[in-house]
């Protein structure tokens, strides 16, 4: 954390020093601002000792590595479908501090030699179009967008009939003639080929989707939580310090009110 950074928050937290002209009826520490986390004699002194080890955890926490959520899965799968709008989802909307989502929209999809139809799917062509389609806009968007547009797909009646307008929704910047470019062009296909090379890569291999691996390993019993609490399991797997949402701690807020 920058030092202008680390004095708003300090300034922020420690309300009992003597700021903005406002004096604390208790001696003030002899240390400025800047200094009064550089030691525990000094966080003493300055009675900042709690907010100091509070400070550091966020520090440290930025450190530790994000649980990293991999879904491989199809467009048209109603269980893949259902996980995605009603586990992942809602999940990364809580925890995306802490979490990071790979997207694999590719599932048992199988690569042909067929220079008119390279792919087939387990739900037929029109699978095989939205698999692609998510490809290139998880391509042209990237995280978090292109989790937003799929989310929004997937939860909608008609996955294909709602792609235009869930990309208008979330990325205006994005034109659906690139993507539909995209998906007919050489692009879409490579986009896939990659996607059918790490599916093909899972180890061990994927009988069912959705296949969700965490920090790149696939268990039984990852798979069984994350089916029944996906949220539990982040916090459960998460090495840092919990975030208020994990622990279920109150976060005091400033009210204001009209």
């Amino acid at each position: 954390m920058k030092l202008s950074g680390l004095l708003v928050v300090l300034f922020l937290i420690f309300p009992e020093q003597e700021t903005f002209g406002i004096s604390d009826p208790r001696p003030a520490c002899r240390f400025p601002p800047s200094q009064w986390c550089h030691s525990q004699e000094i966080a003493f002194e300055c009675k900042v000792q709690k907010q100091c080890m509070e400070l550091k955890a966020i520090s440290s926490n930025q450190t530790v590595p994000r649980v990293s959520v991999a879904v491989y899965y199809e467009s048209l799968c109603p269980d893949s479908r259902y996980f995605i709008t009603q586990q992942l989802f809602p999940t990364w909307t809580m925890l995306q501090d802490i979490m990071s989502v790979t997207l694999v929209p590719y599932g048992n999809a199988k690569e042909v030699l067929s220079a008119a139809s390279p792919f087939t799917c387990q739900h037929g062509a029109p699978e095989c179009r939205v698999n692609m389609i998510q490809a290139c806009i998880i391509h042209f968007t990237g995280n978090p967008l292109s989790l937003q547009i799929i989310y929004c797909m997937e939860s909608s009646a008609d996955v294909l009939n709602a792609t235009q307008p869930c990309l208008q929704l979330y990325a205006p910047s994005v034109s659906w003639s690139s993507v539909d470019s995209c998906v007919n062009g050489r692009l879409g296909y490579q986009l896939m080929h990659g996607y059918a090379v790490m599916t093909r890569a899972l180890n061990p291999v994927h009988t069912h989707v959705p296949w969700v691996t965490f920090d790149g390993e696939y268990t039984q019993e990852n798979e069984d939580k994350a089916a029944s609490s996906l949220f539990h399991l982040v916090c459960e797997l998460y090495r840092g310090v919990k975030p208020p949402a994990c622990t279920g701690a109150a976060v005091k807020l400033s009210r204001s009110v009209c």
